[in-house]
């Protein structure tokens, strides 16, 4: 049944980058997250999935011990953290925990 649901969803539609709260132009976005179940052996499917979505999406990557961050334009990162969303639940994903933050022009949230 959610498989069925997120695919039905129309959540990837672009955003001018106006209607984000008020941000001028152009805004930047970091993404964090996790994907579980976690496998200490081996780096599981849905991991590689989400990995590759932020990857082929252009975003600046860095991999802590407890999740992922990238970091990027704000349509580069909406657009990403839909394709990780679906692909990390075909991959077989049970949970994903996803942070938004808006970047400040020095690259820190405000």
């Amino acid at each position: 049944m959610l498989r069925r649901w997120y695919r039905d969803c129309s959540i990837a539609q672009p955003l001018p980058a106006r209607t984000l709260a008020g941000y001028s132009d152009p805004v930047r976005l970091m993404v964090e997250f996790t994907t579980e179940p976690f496998e200490l052996d081996t780096f599981p499917e849905h991991a590689a999935a989400a990995r590759k979505a932020v990857d082929e999406a252009g975003l600046a990557v860095s991999v802590g011990p407890f999740g992922t961050g990238a970091e990027g334009e704000a349509e580069q990162v909406l657009a990403a953290v839909t394709k990780l969303l679906r692909e990390t639940l075909d991959a077989g994903a049970t949970r994903i925990s996803v942070q938004v933050s808006v970047l400040d022009e020095e690259g820190g949230t405000p």
